[in-house]
């Protein structure tokens, strides 16, 4: 019974947060499934922060917490209400013209790719229920129970004594799983499983919805298929480490932006602007997982200034259109909190990471050319072989399906399209710095760690590729 009103509040904190920016106060069947899938995501995400800031204080009150937070976002619910009772209504989509009885078989395929992921997910699940793999048992249950089970010490356990266990990693997944054992009283395994599960179909589910209101079912279902069919994304969401976790809000970051600048009319601009702030909250949620997160916003910031979309572009008609608004501003904003929990914990809590060595021997490393040349083999052989299919790679089967169907000129008109590539692109160039000045050894880390890596971006990757390539016939979702 604890652990259901644990749920309830957590999945009412979400979904009303996302209310609060949501582009239509009476969302159709299909939109509110998006929302859910959001809202889930989300709401693990305050729950985290709701037992944390209860930690920070000093205080065992985790329920007093949950609903004081449950009902600040109720009050700014209520105060963000007025004015914004427009019906959502969607710039037109093009979606895949594929005959009937194609179309039947995707359905078919979605179905079956669906049951076999969930079947994979939960079976592996049950049978690991500590966890499948060393990170997490020895990182994040481990921080768990430190958390849930230090008390007033809970400290102790974040610092250079045991550094193997990463005491400066973020604390989302940690302080969820340590949240939901407060209520049930025992630190059960299957809780921080559970949340694994939760973010694998939430990611699924977010994919193919966004897709649907933004191209259509056609795309949606190939999309899902992609997805779902990708043994290593169905396997490592149940294993408990945060790359899903980290993947799903990479994805709710950049289905937020476009799903803003989809959104009608410039008389909901204040409403738009609160959807930038729910993607900049996002992006924030992700920093709160991984440091890899802290990555992905710093590369939308550095793309969102490299590209500013506050420029006048042309449309399809050559003619130019009206200067769009600032993006960057509302989604700094929706960030600005999480990161300063952040800031806080890596500067009053947590030791200093492992990945950082002397200034003379990261330069070393850096003006080392064979390190390069062994990255980039990496880089090329988990291209070729991620995802763990048995018969051929998805990755090229994406990069041939797109240059076979890709929309020229799409970027220039879709600067927010340019924006999330090059986010994702910097991001994996990130990844590829870090390889180049790590302190240890660099086979083994590639080896134990790439493939997670490109996991983290393979949703997002999934969705924008979805999103800009066989634009062929309009298609009416309103209904």
């Amino acid at each position: 019974m604890a652990i259901a009103l644990a749920a309830v509040i957590c999945l009412a904190s979400g979904y009303l947060l996302i209310s609060i920016g949501w582009p239509d106060s009476r969302p159709s069947r299909s939109l509110q499934v998006m929302k859910l899938s959001l809202a889930g995501g989300f709401g693990i995400g305050i729950s985290s922060i709701s037992f944390f800031l209860a930690r920070m204080f000093g205080t065992n009150h985790f329920v007093v917490w949950d609903i004081t937070l449950l009902a600040s976002i109720c009050a700014l619910h209520y105060l963000a209400r007025p004015g914004f009772s427009a019906a959502f209504t969607a710039k037109a989509v093009i979606d895949f013209e594929i005959p009937l009885w194609l179309r039947r078989i995707v359905i078919a395929a979605f179905v079956f790719a669906l049951m076999s992921a969930s079947y994979s997910a939960t079976m592996r699940a049950i049978t690991h229920p500590h966890g499948d793999g060393w990170d997490a048992f020895a990182i994040w249950n481990l921080h768990a129970r430190l958390l849930f089970l230090g008390g007033s010490h809970w400290r102790d356990g974040f610092n250079a004594l045991i550094p193997w266990s990463h005491p400066d990693y973020p604390l989302l997944l940690p302080a969820a799983s340590a949240h939901f054992w407060s209520y049930a009283g025992i630190d059960s395994p299957m809780l921080p499983a559970a949340l694994g599960l939760v973010f694998t179909s939430s990611t699924l589910v977010l994919l193919v919805s966004s897709l649907f209101q933004l191209r259509g079912p056609n795309a949606a279902l190939v999309a899902g298929i992609a997805l779902s069919s990708t043994p290593f994304f169905a396997e490592h969401g149940a294993t408990q480490y945060a790359d899903v976790p980290l993947s799903f809000f990479i994805l709710a970051t950049i289905v937020l932006l476009h799903f803003g600048s989809h959104s009608g009319p410039e008389t909901q601009s204040r409403r738009l602007n609160r959807c930038r702030a729910l993607a900049g909250m996002a992006a924030g949620f992700a920093a709160w997982t991984k440091n890899e997160g802290l990555l992905f916003l710093t590369a939308l910031l550095f793309a969102f200034c490299l590209f500013s979309i506050t420029k006048e572009s042309k449309d399809s008609a050559g003619e130019f259109s009206k200067p769009k608004q600032n993006l960057l501003a509302p989604t700094v904003l929706g960030a600005i909190p999480i990161l300063a929990l952040i800031a806080w914990f890596k500067h009053s809590v947590a030791t200093s990471g492992d990945l950082l060595s002397t200034p003379e021997v990261m330069i070393h490393r850096i003006l080392t050319p064979s390190r390069y040349g062994i990255i980039l083999r990496w880089y090329a052989k988990e291209f070729l072989r991620f995802g763990d299919w048995w018969i051929f790679p998805g990755t090229v089967l994406l990069v041939a399906f797109y240059f076979l169907n890709r929309e020229k000129g799409l970027s220039e008109r879709d600067p927010l399209l340019r924006v999330s590539i090059t986010a994702l692109t910097l991001t994996l160039a990130g990844y590829f710095a870090i390889y180049v000045i790590t302190p240890l050894d660099l086979h083994w880390h590639l080896r134990f760690s790439l493939n997670r890596l490109f996991l983290q971006l393979w949703p997002a990757t999934i969705f924008l590729f979805f999103l800009s390539v066989g634009r062929q016939t309009p298609l009416n979702f309103s209904k």
